[in-house]
């Protein structure tokens, strides 16, 4: 076969089968597609269907194929990303500051502060921190995988969940918007290359000035041209990023969070990020599915994804019930919030990615991350919709 057929094969299989097994399933309940997807990526690595069928693994999966899948992921995961900074409603959260900051702080402290602990005792075996990784740098960046919450899959359960447009729903995405924001600040911190610190110095520097002439352009501009703007600005604050040493995915989310969500259509955006969904993230969640390494043995990997997963839930829900305690919530809500800030699914994995491309963490440790936050996406809908349930029956 040639290179594009491969490539259309892998194509057609990537798209059909997680869409058949959601469907014929009937997984919507507790495993939305975008789970599924994330699934069959994994399902279709090295480690699966290459172990079960490595003829057919190696046919389909050749580097070309690999290559070309790849450049399609970085796009499309770039675009969403952009998309989830336009989402941040800082003015909300200023707005309701006590609330929004207490929340938003005990939400991210309590699990990063479980996830380290729990990345302390796995990375005492060796296999876990990557080849330009250091110590903290392995257990920072674990431990705030742990904390994540993935706010543009958050946007898609609570619609389905009928809560996004309600005062709940509103709040939840204030808690997940000022933390996406501390855990981008968090990763650049994790990437600080002192090789590159004068670029990444320059860079930081002049992203002011360019977030300042961007939105002047943008006020005086309407219309389709702000989103050819955008998807401009996208490609180059990535480069920009990625070049200085801290990584395009930085770029992609700077280049949204200085953008007023007001400035484009509401249901507009939602249907570009619902196309990009369906038509492209399937490849991002291939590409993802594999870079998965069991290279350690699978028992290893699974023990640690479940100690991670320990760490991430009762972190989560431990410190937004204090927050509730504090704030004097009514009861049942903030078990709600906590089960709807598991959310980890596609930010964890973009996060996980970083860390792999900058050799902070090997394979295994990715692999037992992307374990993570599949298990703890997939508790969210059925533990939300049952408080959810007890809340409306007091």
């Amino acid at each position: 076969m040639t290179i594009t057929e491969t490539f259309l094969l892998a194509l057609a299989l990537v798209m059909g089968l997680p869409w058949l097994v959601w469907r014929v399933l009937r997984t919507d309940n507790w495993a939305p597609l975008v789970v599924v997807q994330i699934v069959a990526g994994v399902l279709l690595g090295p480690g699966v269907l290459g172990v079960a069928l490595p003829q057919v693994h190696d046919v389909l999966f050749t580097p070309d194929v690999i290559a070309a899948l790849n450049g399609i992921a970085w796009w499309a995961v770039m675009i969403f990303v952009w998309l989830a900074g336009i989402e941040l409603d800082l003015h909300q959260a200023w707005v309701a500051r006590r609330e929004t900051w207490t929340t938003a702080g005990l939400a991210l402290a309590t699990p990063l502060a479980f996830g380290a602990l729990a990345a302390a005792l796995i990375l005492t075996q060796p296999g876990w921190i990557g080849a330009k990784g250091q110590h903290w740098q392995a257990l920072l960046g674990m431990g705030m995988a742990c904390a994540v919450t993935a706010l543009p899959i958050l946007v898609l359960l609570m619609d389905r969940l009928a809560i996004l447009r309600q005062p709940l729903g509103q709040r939840v995405l204030r808690y997940a918007s000022l933390d996406d924001i501390a855990i981008w600040g968090v990763l650049a911190l994790i990437l600080l290359d002192w090789a590159r610190v004068e670029r990444q110095a320059g860079f930081l520097l002049l992203f002011p000035l360019v977030a300042w002439g961007l939105r002047a352009v943008m006020r005086r501009i309407g219309g389709r041209d702000r989103l050819y703007l955008g998807m401009l600005s996208l490609a180059l604050l990535g480069f920009a990023a990625d070049w200085a040493g801290l990584h395009f995915m930085v770029g992609a989310f700077l280049a949204g969070a200085i953008l007023d969500k007001e400035w484009f259509d509401e249901a507009q955006m939602d249907m570009l990020r619902d196309h990009m969904l369906l038509t492209v993230m399937p490849v991002f969640f291939l590409s993802t599915g594999l870079r998965t390494q069991w290279d350690m043995g699978g028992f290893e990997v699974i023990g640690g994804a479940l100690l991670l997963l320990a760490a991430a839930v009762l972190g989560k829900l431990a410190g937004v019930a204090l927050a509730g305690r504090i704030l004097g919530w009514p009861k049942g809500e903030a078990g709600v919030i906590g089960w709807l800030l598991q959310t980890k699914a596609l930010i964890m994995i973009i996060f996980a990615n970083i860390l792999l491309d900058r050799q902070i963490i090997t394979g295994t440790s990715f692999t037992a991350l992307l374990l993570m936050a599949i298990g703890s996406t997939m508790l969210t809908m059925p533990m939300a919709r049952r408080g959810l349930a007890k809340m409306q029956q007091r």
